[in-house]
This record gives C-alpha cells, structure tokens and sequence, in this order.
C-alpha cells in the first residue's frame, strides 16, 4: 500500500479486465477511489466488490455517449470529486486484408477504439473544466499507433487518431490546468491479446510466453507496466507531461532487435 493517489478519485474505461483494471487496483493499492466502467458490468462489480468501498463499478458501452457521461457523473458523484481519468476501453476490431474489409466492421471497429475515446475524453473535460481543479486525461494507443504493420488497418487506423486527439486535446485544455497524454503499448497479456495469439483469452501464461519470445528485452510487457506508466502521467511526477505519447513497448518500435544488429565493431570506408 501506497500513497502516490492517495485523495484522488481516477476513472477508468475497460477496468473490468487487462490495462483497465490493473490501473483501477494500482489506484486503490496507491490510497486513491475509483470509477470503474465497463461493457460486462458483471465484470467490473466483481473487481469492485474485490477492492472494497474505494471502487464503484458502472456498466457502459463507449459507444453510446449518454452511457459514457452518466458513468463520469455518477463517480464524480459517488466520490465528491474527479481528478483522473483513463479512456482505455478497447477491441482488436476488423482484421484481415484492406480489400476485403467490411466497412461496417470497420464502423463498429472506430466506433469504440476512437469515437469511444472521444467521449470519454469530452465528458471528462466537461466535469474537470466545472471542478476548476485540473485533472489528467490518459489515452491508450498502441505501438500500431506508431509504425505501421504491427496492428490490422482499422485498430491502426484508431490508435494513430487516439494520438492525435490527445495532443489535440492537451493543447487546448491545458489553460484549465487539466493535462492529457496517451499511453502506446506494445503487446501486453491480456485477454485481447491472448485471444489473437491462441484463440482463448484465458490462456495469459501462452501470451506471456509468446511475447517474450518476439520482446528486444527478452521478457514480456505486464499489464502492471503500463498502470504505472498511466499512473505517473496522472500524479506529481508526470505533472509537467502534456500532450505527449509515451510509448511503453521494450524497444520494439526502436528497432531493437533480439540480437546484435552489426556484429564486431570495425570502420568501414566506401571506396568512390
């Protein structure tokens, strides 16, 4: 147990399970209270019984705007104040090769990965401009977001917009002291992930696996890792980050490969 959030109040879409719930424990675990909104309210009542009278669990689609404003209200609400905020539900979407996508997968695909951000990021302004205290606003992207073939066209698609709408954003809230960032990362064992790799979401320790068989550090990304990347953006040590992508992914994105790219040092000259 922690005080790093401690007073704070953080809500998070798609807590129920993967990126959103280990921020929504890390909140809890660091002295803080959070919303935790979901598509399976079921879900996100079990991991709100779980960490007691600090959490309260809301159904919500984020495709549906009234949905995602009653579930801001009503924690803001519960716990007398709003200070961070994680938009964060999430699908892989449409896959499959560009001629053959079918746009209304494609529609379905940025309905939640961006307009479901969007929302999420306006309902958010919308209570933390009324509080007049700032707040942060955290956005997850992907790797995809970052260099292209590491994700199907639609979920590129939405993580580069995600980028964009957090810069956006962030340029224009941070007169209200309320600062917003996006979080790229790379793959993660959660059950999306596990689910595209293996075919069953419960199968974590084969992601896990997998990952760090195809990971430059040799190791797999935990969901743990970007919690804590979420939760320093959104307390004192991030507080001067603003409309920046922080991109947790091992070095993947950098080019690390798992071995030495060029061998045994030596000076080469090109003859003329």
């Amino acid at each position: 147990m922690g005080d790093r959030f401690s007073g704070q109040v953080g809500f998070v879409t798609g807590g129920a399970s993967g990126l959103g719930e280990a921020l929504a424990r890390l909140m809890v675990a660091e002295g803080g209270s959070v919303g935790i909104a979901d598509i399976h309210g079921d879900r996100a009542a079990a991991v709100a019984s779980e960490l007691g009278s600090a959490a309260f669990a809301v159904a919500c689609d984020v495709t549906k705007e009234a949905d995602v404003a009653a579930a801001i209200d009503a924690t803001a609400a519960k716990f007398g104040q709003l200070n961070a905020v994680f938009a964060n539900a999430g699908i892989v979407g449409v896959v499959g090769p560009i001629a053959d996508t079918n746009m209304d997968d494609f529609d379905r695909t940025l309905a939640v990965l961006v307009r479901g951000v969007f929302v999420t990021v306006k309902h958010a302004a919308r209570v933390l401009i009324a509080q007049g205290t700032g707040g942060a606003i955290v956005c997850t992207s992907s790797v995809a977001g970052i260099q292209g073939g590491l994700g199907p066209h639609a979920y590129t698609v939405a993580k580069t917009g995600v980028i964009g709408l957090a810069r956006a954003a962030a340029s224009e809230l941070a007169h209200q002291q309320i600062r917003v960032n996006a979080i790229a990362p790379g793959s993660i064992p959660t059950g999306m992930t596990a689910h595209v790799m293996g075919g069953d979401p419960d199968d974590l320790e084969r992601a896990t696996t997998n990952i760090a068989k195809q990971s430059p550090l040799g190791r797999s990304g935990l969901p743990i890792d970007i919690a804590e990347t979420a939760l320093f953006l959104m307390t004192g040590p991030g507080s001067y980050i603003n409309g920046q992508c922080i991109v947790v992914d091992g070095g993947l994105t950098s080019g690390a490969s798992l071995s030495p790219r060029w061998g045994a040092s030596a000076m080469v000259i090109a003859r003329p």
